[in-house]
C-alpha cells in the first residue's frame, strides 16, 4: 500500500519541548499511527508520552500470530500501561508518568484503531468528516480524565475496525487541537491537504493563554491499498478431491476447465459461475496459499475493469476459492485449433493485450503469463471481444528473475535470469499475435526446462499471405530476439497498431542491407561507382 502522511508536535510556547509525542511506522502492507498527550507538564509526563508511541510498533510487530490485529494491540497497550504504572512507582511512587493514547493501525485488509483518554482519530471519506474514537472524560467534570495510560495498574482497552478506501484521510490529534479547532474547520484544512504541522500551528495561535497547550497531529492520507494476508484465511480447508455433482456452499460443480481440476464450472438455481480453489500444494505449503490469496485480491479488485472478468468472494465460504463471472465463449487456443484470426481480429487482440497490460501496469503489475490459454474470445452482433483470465502469475514489474510463466512465450532474456518486464511482456503479446495468425509459434515449441538457441523466424506473411507488411513488421518487432530492438513501452505498441501508416519497417539483424535499408545500400553503390569511376578517370589521365 501507499500512504502520505505528516506529523508534529508542537510544544505550548516555543523554546521547550512538548509533552506530546508522535509516531508512524509503515511496512509493504500496513502501518500503525500512534499520538500520546503527556497529562501535566512535568518531565515524567513527556517520558510517559515518548515512551508509550515508541513501544506501540516495536511490541505490535512482535505479537503471536495466532493473535487478532485487535487482540495483539490490546496486549500492547496493556504491557506499555503496566510498565509506565511500574516505572512511575518504582521512581516517584505515584502515578505520574501518565498520558493518553490514539493508535491507528492498518493490518490484514482492514484499520484497527484505539483510543484512551481525549486524545482522537478523525476520518475523512469523501468530503464526510467522522470521529471514530470516544472520549474518555468525566460528563461533569470536563477536565477530569476517567481513562489514561499509566494512571491505573489495570488498563482495558477496547478496539474497533472498519475498512479503508483509497482516497481516505486519518487524523489523529491531541487536545491542543480539538479544544480550539472545530470540527469543520478541520474538516476544511483536510481537505485543503494543510500538514500537520501547519494545524498544530493554526490550534495554538487560536487559542488564548489561559487554555493553551501542547498541539500534536499526525494526517495519513491512504493514496493505495495494498494486499495484506487475512488469518482466517489461511484457516480455511482446502478440498483435495473434486468431482462432478459435489455441493461447495450451495454450488453444484458441473465440470473441470481442461486440465486444471482446481478451476470449476459451478450452478445453483440455473446459475452459473466459475469457483478457482486453491491449489493441492496450498495444504502442506503456505508460501503457495499465500500467492492463491494474492491472487484472489488480485482478481477482484480488477474486476471493474473491462479486460478482466469480474471476481469477488464468498463472505461466507467454507473452503479456500474464490468466484468469477461465467463468460461463455471459447478461449483463444480452442479457436486457434479450428481456424486462425482475421487480420481485424488480430489488430483488435493486439489493442485489446496492450490496453490490459497497461491497466496493470499502473499498479505496477505484469500478467506474467500471456498466451491464448488465457484469453477468452466471444462474438457481440458483428465483433468479437476478448477478456484476459488467470492472474495467478501477475506479479510486481521487475520482481521476478525465474523462468514463471509458459516457457514459448517468454522472452530470450527471461532464460537468462534478466527480471519479468514491460518488455519481456511485448514479447508475449508479439508470439500470441504470431500464432494467432499463422497457426504457428515464431520459435517453435519450447519446454519449461529446457534452454532455447533462438534463431529469427518466418516472417508471418510466409505462413500467412494475408499478413499485411505493417503489421508483420509490429509482430517481428514485439518479438525481437534481442531486447533492445523491441518495443520499449505498451504505448509505443499501442501508437503503431493504431497508425499503419506510420509504421516502420522490420528487418532481423541477419538481414542483407538492401532488405535493412536500401536507401543507405544504394547510397553504398553509388558512392563505389564514384570512387571506381574517379580511379580509372585518373588511371587514364597517366596513360595520356
Amino acid at each position: 500500500m501507499k500512504i502520505r502522511s505528516t506529523s508534529h508536535a508542537l510544544p505550548r510556547d516555543d523554546g521547550r519541548p512538548s509533552s506530546d509525542a508522535v509516531s508512524v511506522t509503515t511496512w509493504n502492507s500496513g502501518f500503525i499511527a500512534a499520538l500520546a498527550d503527556g497529562a501535566g507538564t512535568a518531565v515524567a509526563a513527556r517520558e510517559a508520552a515518548e515512551h508509550a508511541v515508541s513501544m506501540i510498533a516495536t511490541h505490535y510487530r512482535s505479537h503471536p500470530l495466532g493473535w487478532t490485529t485487535g487482540k495483539a494491540l490490546r496486549e500492547t497497550v496493556r504491557l506499555i500501561n503496566r510498565t509506565l504504572w511500574n516505572e512511575s512507582n518504582a521512581r516517584f511512587g505515584r502515578p505520574e508518568m501518565v498520558c493518553t493514547l490514539v493508535v491507528a493501525l492498518y493490518d490484514e485488509g482492514l484499520l484497527t484503531y484505539l483510543g484512551v483518554g481525549d486524545s482522537r482519530l478523525y476520518l475523512l471519506r469523501g468530503g464526510e468528516f467522522q470521529l471514530l474514537t470516544q472520549d474518555d472524560i468525566d460528563p461533569e467534570n470536563p477536565l477530569r480524565l476517567t481513562k489514561a495510560l499509566g494512571a491505573a495498574e489495570t488498563l482495558v482497552a477496547t478496539t474497533a475496525k472498519i475498512s479503508l478506501e483509497q482516497g481516505d484521510v486519518l487524523f489523529l490529534c491531541s487536545d491542543g487541537i480539538h479544544h480550539h479547532l472545530s470540527d469543520e474547520e478541520l474538516r476544511e484544512s483536510l481537505l485543503a491537504e494543510t500538514s500537520a504541522r501547519h494545524i498544530a500551528k493554526r490550534a495554538r495561535n487560536a487559542s488564548p493563554d489561559e487554555t493553551r497547550d501542547d498541539c500534536a497531529a499526525i494526517r495519513i492520507e491512504v493514496e493505495s491499498l495494498g494486499w495484506t494476508e487475512r488469518r482466517e484465511d489461511h484457516q480455511l480447508p482446502i478440498p483435495e478431491k473434486l468431482a462432478s455433482g459435489q455441493k461447495h456452499d450451495g454450488w453444484s460443480l458441473l465440470r473441470s476447465f481442461g486440465a486444471n481440476d482446481r478451476c470449476w464450472l459451478a450452478e445453483r438455481e440455473g446459475c452459473r459461475q466459475v469457483m478457482k480453489f486453491a491449489p493441492l500444494e496450498a495444504i502442506d505449503q503456505p508460501a503457495i496459499t499465500q500467492a492463491f490469496l494474492k491472487e484472489t485480491w488480485n482478481a477482484i479488485r480488477f474486476s471493474n475493469d473491462p479486460p478482466f472478468v469480474k471476481a469477488w468472494e464468498n463472505p461466507t465460504r467454507s473452503s479456500l476459492y474464490y468466484i468469477m463471472e461465467f463468460v461463455d465463449a471459447p478461449g483463444l487456443a480452442m479457436l486457434l485449433k479450428q481456424r486462425r484470426l482475421q487480420v481485424d481480429e488480430a489488430v483488435q487482440l493486439g489493442n485489446f493485450l496492450v490496453e490490459a497490460g497497461m491497466r496493470l501496469l499502473r499498479h505496477d503489475l505484469v500478467h506474467g503469463d500471456i498466451k491464448p490459454e488465457n484469453i477468452l474470445i466471444g462474438s457481440s452482433y458483428d465483433s468479437v471481444f476478448f477478456k484476459l483470465i488467470d492472474l495467478g502469475s501477475s506479479c510486481e514489474v521487475f520482481s521476478h528473475h525465474s523462468r514463471a510463466g509458459t516457457a514459448s512465450y517468454l522472452a530470450p532474456e527471461r532464460f537468462k535470469n534478466a527480471p519479468i518486464s514491460e518488455r519481456t511482456e511485448i514479447f508475449a503479446i508479439g508470439v500470441t499475435l504470431y500464432e494467432a495468425l499463422t497457426g504457428s509459434l515464431p520459435f517453435g515449441q519450447i519446454e519449461r526446462f529446457q534452454t532455447p538457441v533462438f534463431r529469427d523466424p518466418k516472417t508471418p506473411s510466409a505462413l500467412n499471405p494475408l499478413v499485411p507488411p505493417w503489421l508483420e513488421a509490429i509482430i517481428l518487432r514485439a518479438c525481437s530476439i534481442q531486447p533492445e530492438g523491441r518495443y520499449s513501452h505498451f504505448s509505443e505498441l499501442l501508437f503503431d497498431l493504431t497508425n499503419p501508416m506510420k509504421v516502420r519497417p522490420w528487418h532481423a539483424d541477419q538481414a542483407p542491407l538492401i532488405q535493412r535499408n536500401p536507401v543507405l545500400f544504394w547510397k553504398c553503390i553509388a558512392v563505389f561507382f564514384a570512387i571506381l569511376s574517379l580511379i580509372l578517370l585518373i588511371r587514364l589521365a597517366t596513360l595520356h
